[in-house]
């Protein structure tokens, strides 16, 4: 039985600021996390390893080393089975781009934010890469006032996508949106395979990257 990843729904399920997560099959952690890395729009310094750490000591850390915790970053790596995936602390919502692209030489990855922070009701997002092409991308409250609140994307991904979220009694403006999003989420554990080591990510302690400006 593996954790899934419709825990990610609770109430700061990761982190105070929400969770920014990238998952991929047949990459090593580490590598995963350097391409992220390679993303950010300004800490484009070399990474630096801080060794293992559990979450709320890397909260600990780039609160200690800097003023401004929201405008710092740090990441977490880790696998699971086939899969690798990298969590992201401090202030991330706002410092990585596209390119170059994660996805790139026929990698598939899948991206799962949620900006809990933020004072705007800001929904929680997913999206699916594979070798630089958009596969599925859409907001898990399924909210028509955002952008992309139906999955949207490769049409074959994402017509598949919508017929699991029909399935499921989606959308339905009478549930609640933390209904919405753990229901979201459970689409796409069982429609990709996705799941998350709760308890080494909440709990244990993992390889962990800060990133450095220039």
């Amino acid at each position: 039985m593996t954790d899934g990843i419709t825990w990610l729904a609770e109430p700061q399920a990761i982190a105070w600021s929400g969770y920014g997560i990238v998952m991929a099959r047949d990459l090593d952690s580490e590598s995963l996390a350097r391409r992220v890395a390679q993303t950010a729009l300004r800490k484009k310094g070399r990474p630096r390893s801080i060794g293992e750490l559990g979450g709320q000591q890397v909260q600990d850390v780039l609160e200690g080393l800097f003023d401004d915790l929201s405008k710092e970053v740090a990441l977490r790596h880790g696998e699971l089975g086939e899969w690798s995936y990298v969590v992201k602390y401090g202030g991330w919502a706002a410092e990585f781009g596209d390119t170059p692209p994660v996805d790139r030489h026929e990698l598939h990855v899948f991206h799962l934010e949620f900006d809990e922070w933020n004072g705007k009701p800001v929904p929680p997002w997913f999206t699916y890469r594979h070798d630089e092409r958009l596969m599925c991308r859409f907001n898990l409250h399924l909210d028509d006032s955002w952008s992309c609140g139906s999955p949207e994307g490769a049409p074959e991904v994402a017509a598949a996508v919508r017929d699991r979220l029909t399935a499921a009694g989606l959308p339905d403006e009478n549930l609640d949106r933390r209904t919405v999003h753990r229901t979201s989420l459970k689409v796409l554990q069982e429609h990709f395979g996705l799941t998350l080591p709760r308890r080494d990510i909440v709990e244990g302690t993992l390889p962990t990257l800060l990133l450095t400006a220039g």
